[in-house]
């Protein structure tokens, strides 16, 4: 956490003016310049993104994704693997994703180049002694499948088998049931990662959750993560059935307290509720947020929300649609609410956002820490300067 993270206070001429009811909002300083903008951090390539879900992946079929600017074509091949190229064609650059798969190789769709899982070329149909040296292919990326997901390795291919995949054990506990969520939102990563562990946000969400008054307990942060963990009292209002069943308090709803501890683990984050006197979690989600453009203004959210079964079969799969409309609708307002705060960093073109929550300030520094400069082409014609685009 940075002094210069903090919020500033406003110069006396610029009080009096708003005082004075101009119209003219007064315009606040910008962060100091010997702190680096969080939002042109890229997301560290050394670890495992989810970029597909596994169903949709199917077999024999190619499926186009990417991760900040680089195109991936994945493909299961007839054995059922699921293999991950750079999605060109090394001949004429026509996307591998738009390919035939036959066996366990990839064609292309133009001169049925076929490719390996490696992404090394095996054959090329009219290729003779008089032609040309081929190329040897394209980029292979590493590539498992875990929770009915697609992970790849973008990074140093030598570090992900030392890299271990997120470790989610409820997610195959009979005693859980796990709904999937696959969403675009447009925003950089770091918006979303605030966006959960600020639970004072919740004003946002008055009209399905009713009056929550979130309390911190206490947090800690360390070189990759911050956690922190919140007291939720409902205070009235009306709250959403799905909201209710989410936190296991019945058809009826009541008013317990609930403990809701959130985590950010680089690049991961976690949120578990454990209702009042309950000895585990009524839910757990995992959430990794991956960007899909050079400029990390856009990234897809992939979510595990594992709910406990109740002890009464059936019940929940009753209570799903109720709590899928909920989820649904929050997390529709959370993302009009951090798209809203990408677009003011767009037009004003660096980041004027002066935090004060102590917390936040945290995980912006593991963010910053753990990240990774943007490439220097990220930037584009005109656009501010990267960072670490001209540093070394």
């Amino acid at each position: 956490m940075t002094e210069t993270d903090r919020a500033e206070p406003l110069p006396a001429e610029a009080e009096a003016a708003a005082e004075a009811g101009t119209g003219r909002p007064a315009r606040q300083p910008a962060p100091a310049s010997g702190v680096s903008d969080l939002r042109r951090v890229g997301a560290n390539p050394d670890f495992w993104y989810p970029v597909a879900r596994s169903r949709s992946v199917r077999r024999k079929r190619a499926f186009a994704t990417a991760f900040a600017g680089e195109r991936i074509a994945l493909y299961r091949g007839e054995s059922g693997t699921v293999h991950a190229l750079e999605d060109r064609c090394a001949h004429r650059q026509v996307p591998l994703s738009m390919g035939v798969v036959e066996g366990d190789t990839l064609l292309c769709c133009y001169h049925a180049w076929a490719y390996r899982g490696d992404g090394r070329i095996s054959r090329i149909p009219y290729l003779s002694k008089g032609d040309g040296r081929p190329p040897r292919g394209v980029r292979g990326y590493p590539v498992r499948e875990a929770y009915g997901l697609v992970f790849v390795f973008p990074g140093d291919p030598d570090k992900a088998a030392t890299t271990a995949l997120p470790d989610l054990p409820a997610f195959g506990s009979p005693r859980y049931l796990t709904m999937t969520y696959s969403r675009t939102v447009r925003c950089h990563y770091s918006f979303l990662h605030e966006n959960l562990l600020d639970m004072n946000h919740q004003f946002l969400h008055r009209g399905v959750v009713g009056r929550l008054r979130p309390e911190l307990l206490d947090h800690r942060s360390d070189a990759r993560s911050v956690e922190a963990r919140y007291l939720f009292t409902h205070a009235g209002g009306k709250r959403s059935r799905g909201a209710s069943l989410l936190a296991a308090e019945g058809i009826g709803g009541s008013d317990s307290r609930d403990l809701m501890t959130i985590r950010t683990e680089y690049p991961y984050q976690t949120l578990d509720l454990v209702p009042e006197n309950a000895e585990r979690p009524a839910f757990r989600l995992w959430a990794a947020y991956v960007p899909e453009d050079a400029e990390q203004r856009i990234c897809h959210t992939y979510g595990l929300l594992m709910i406990e079964k109740p002890r009464v079969p059936g019940v929940l799969h009753l209570a799903r649609p109720f709590i899928r409309r909920f989820t649904e609708r929050v997390f529709a307002e959370d993302r009009m609410a951090v798209e809203a705060e990408q677009r003011a960093w767009d037009e004003q073109g660096e980041d004027r956002n002066h935090e004060v929550f102590s917390l936040i300030l945290d995980v912006r520094e593991v963010l910053r820490g753990n990240g990774v400069p943007l490439r220097p082409s990220a930037c584009g014609p005109g656009a501010p300067r990267c960072l670490g685009a001209t540093d070394g």
